[in-house]
């Protein structure tokens, strides 16, 4: 298939992709997460920062069937990326800690990333960011586009 005939990835917002990256660390399969994720089988309290209700999650997949699987399975692209959003999906995502930079003008997430986290990342950026390198090698940092 040439790159003009693929189909683009379908898009999430920010929360639903934080909702779903966050079951996908469990190592459940992705036949697991569409199946637990339309029983409603999913955890029923988190204890994260980030209070995670997956009854949003259950609901969104009853609603959108076709995008939510697709995600699951092919991939997504974020609507609309935050500066910290960004942070959260790494640390969600990822499991790591970017550093967070919000003085005027400077604003970035900075974070050392391997060849396929770049990659992951760069995949699922809403349009208006930018990934550079960073000071040292792996180390990159994610701004809006100038």
């Amino acid at each position: 298939m040439v790159a003009s005939e693929r189909t683009e990835r379908v898009k999430l917002s920010q929360w639903e992709a934080l909702l779903l990256e966050s079951l996908r660390v469990l190592g459940w399969s992705d036949e697991e997460l569409i199946a637990k994720t339309k029983r409603g089988e999913l955890p029923k309290e988190d204890t994260s920062i980030y209070e995670f209700n997956y009854a949003e999650l259950t609901a969104f997949a009853a609603k959108e069937p076709d995008i939510f699987e697709a995600a699951v399975r092919s991939g997504y692209r974020i609507k609309y990326n935050t500066i910290r959003g960004i942070r959260s999906w790494i640390a969600v995502a990822l499991q790591l800690e970017p550093e967070l930079v919000l003085d005027e003008g400077r604003e970035a997430v900075i974070a050392s990333l391997t060849p396929v986290e770049l990659e992951r990342l760069s995949g699922v950026l809403s349009h208006g960011w930018t990934i550079a390198n960073g000071e040292q090698e792996g180390v990159y940092r994610i701004v809006p586009q100038a």
